[in-house]
């Protein structure tokens, strides 16, 4: 009978999974900063926790040891069937899916508060927090490793060169907390960048107090032409002639804001548009 190639051998499953540079996979080795990153969930132990790409399962093997509730979601067939191979406790919870394409309020229902951890793929890190963003009211904490670059980018104050759109647009509903630097050298196959950890937690906002699409509207607006003052970028928002008025904020360049100036001028613009 002719073998399925799809189904994997038992003997396939317990050997180590090949990273795949087309899915950004760099596996951690370092069971030390996987025990770490799992920790950074503690304080919220009693919440369902969904692990973005586990891959062999160096995170999942420690967030199931601390008793957490835990999904998986993971797009490697071959990383799907390790897991299932070598952990058995996650049966019915490993999920062969795309992280950006997963209702995650039908995952988990509509309210239900949780968690998200992973160890991100660097080449789809960005849209992985976005995807996270429109979530904001159920994912209580969110944390993991990525890009050092990227990681410094989200947890970057204002007056920063480092800051940029999603600082913002994470910032304004979430404590953002830059935790610690992991060397490339931990990873198989060890990337060309360092990585860094972070932890976000979520504030107590529940409105920004202005149109939440114009707001990052006039985020995106601005930081799409960093280089110059707010007042040139925002002037394709209104329409022509419209005179914008002698405020301090408009003679400012974005990183430059805080999330109270980015809602400040958000409301402004509001005034003029209305």
């Amino acid at each position: 009978m002719k073998r399925d190639r799809n189904i994997q051998s038992p003997r396939h499953r317990e050997s180590a999974v090949k990273p795949k540079k087309a899915l950004g996979q760099h596996f951690l080795t370092d069971e030390s900063v996987a025990a770490r990153i799992a920790a950074t969930l503690d304080p919220w132990q009693g919440l369902p926790v969904l692990e973005v790409g586990p891959g062999m399962g160096v995170l999942t093997k420690y967030l199931l040891a601390a008793g957490h509730d835990v999904k998986v979601a993971e797009i490697d067939s071959e990383s799907i069937e390790y897991l299932r191979y070598h952990f058995p406790d996650l049966h019915g919870r490993i999920l062969d899916a795309d992280f950006l394409k997963l209702d995650l309020a039908a995952l988990y229902g509509e309210g239900q508060k949780f968690c998200v951890i992973g160890n991100y793929p660097y080449n789809i890190s960005s849209q992985i927090f976005f995807h996270i963003l429109e979530y904001k009211d159920q994912v209580t904490a969110c944390s993991g490793m990525l890009q050092r670059e990227v990681a410094e980018r989200l947890a970057a104050p204002e007056g920063t060169k480092a800051r940029g759109i999603l600082s913002v647009l994470l910032q304004a509903w979430y404590d953002v907390r830059y935790l610690f630097t992991v060397s490339e050298n931990v990873f198989n196959p060890p990337p060309k960048v360092k990585s860094g950890v972070i932890i976000m937690t979520r504030n107590d906002v529940t409105s920004l107090g202005c149109d939440e699409r114009l707001f990052k509207t006039v985020v995106k607006t601005t930081f799409g032409q960093r280089r110059k003052t707010i007042r040139n970028s925002v002037r394709g928002l209104f329409p022509a002639g419209v005179p914008l008025p002698d405020s301090p904020l408009l003679a400012m360049r974005p990183e430059q804001l805080s999330v109270a100036q980015f809602i400040e001028l958000t409301q402004l613009c509001e005034s003029l548009r209305g």
